[in-house]
């Protein structure tokens, strides 16, 4: 699976988004991590937000899927779980 990953723009960063996205990459290592691109389909797209807003635009990146959206490192453990769902279900 290709995951594309959008950060926020930091300016109210309340965890360490770099290293919650390393988590999550080390240890999801059957998905393919890059930086979101435009015109370059992607079958997820992950928005990493630093707080709550979540406001970092994501709509002009293409995705099979719903996007995922985190802002809390809280939600390292869901955004696998999901991930890994989703990776499953693609074969399907």
């Amino acid at each position: 699976m290709k995951c594309g990953v959008k950060f926020c723009g930091g300016c109210n960063p309340r965890y360490q988004r770099g290293d919650a996205y390393r988590q999550i990459k080390d240890e999801l290592d059957d998905i393919d991590f890059d930086y979101a691109q435009e015109d370059v389909p992607y079958d997820q797209l992950l928005v990493i937000g630093g707080c709550p807003a979540c406001c970092a635009s994501h709509e002009q990146y293409t995705a099979e899927n719903e996007v995922i959206k985190m802002w809390d490192e809280s939600h390292i453990e869901s955004v696998k779980d999901e991930l890994l769902k989703r990776n499953s279900n693609k074969g399907e």
